[in-house]
């Protein structure tokens, strides 16, 4: 994937909040250009933040976004990918650990749409996890629904919380859907911890049918850890004899976008 307009956005918002103060990473080289029918949003987004500069400051002539991350903070950029035909700085395959000279050196790990197409899911996530500072972030966007063809994978709100959250012991700082079209009549959808309740989380109606993203941001702490396994929450309930084991919460709504555009 390259990054859009919507990733575009939450790329700015992160940046007023969060600025790595070392090595940051981006996995697979990611494209930046400007959406012709979205232009407008990206000025007003940029001042809504108090950023300086105009849309096409961000660019850069080959079509990558090494500029756009730079000039949002968060440092000279390092790109992961399987090979160099894009020209990728480091070469590394996600279906296997990382070499020990990379676990811990990251501050930041972005992900604008590359686990969805690693064959070995569990080893991505614990390569990103290993090579994560304490007090880096990753932040994640990769195929909720609408992908269909795209990847090898779809992914749910429930990876994140079984994994980074309850597994890992990481901060999920962010989990929720996002549609590609910023115009969409589906707005962003924030999700909480299903453990917290031990029920799935019903999304029928709440995610639209068009392309939508699993966007997500967690923090490796000191005290995170690996796990010896993940278990999905709701059976982990069932297990456990909880009386609400097995029920399907009704209660999750969309949450639009305060900031709605015309």
């Amino acid at each position: 994937m390259g990054i859009d307009y919507v990733l575009f956005e939450r790329l700015v918002e992160l940046s007023t909040r969060f600025q790595p103060g070392g090595r940051t990473l981006m996995l697979g080289r990611q494209n930046f250009s400007i959406q012709t029918k979205y232009r407008q949003y990206y000025e007003k987004t940029i001042q809504e933040h108090g950023l300086e500069g105009k849309r096409f400051d961000f660019l850069q002539e080959d079509g990558f976004a090494e500029t756009l991350m730079d000039k949002l903070g968060f440092g000279p950029i390092e790109t992961m990918d399987f090979s160099d035909y894009e020209g990728a700085t480091l070469l590394h395959d996600l279906n296997k650990q990382p070499e020990e000279s990379l676990e811990n050196q990251f501050d930041l790990i972005f992900d604008g749409g590359t686990v969805e197409h690693v064959f070995n899911v569990p080893n991505a996530l614990e390569g990103l996890y290993r090579m994560l500072k304490p007090g880096g972030r990753l932040i994640s966007a990769n195929g909720l629904n609408g992908w269909y063809g795209h990847g090898m994978y779809q992914f749910n709100p429930e990876l994140v919380w079984t994994f980074w959250k309850r597994a890992c012991n990481c901060n999920v700082i962010d989990c929720r859907a996002i549609p590609i079209e910023p115009d969409s009549t589906h707005g962003h959808v924030e999700f909480e911890d299903p453990a917290l309740n031990g029920v799935r989380l019903r999304l029928k109606n709440k995610i639209g049918p068009g392309r939508t993203y699993l966007y997500y941001e967690v923090e490796k702490t000191d005290d995170s850890h690996l796990p010896d396994f993940a278990l999905q929450s709701d059976y982990e309930t069932k297990w456990n004899g909880a009386e609400n084991a097995g029920q399907i919460r009704h209660d999750i709504t969309p949450n639009p976008q305060d900031d709605a555009r015309s």
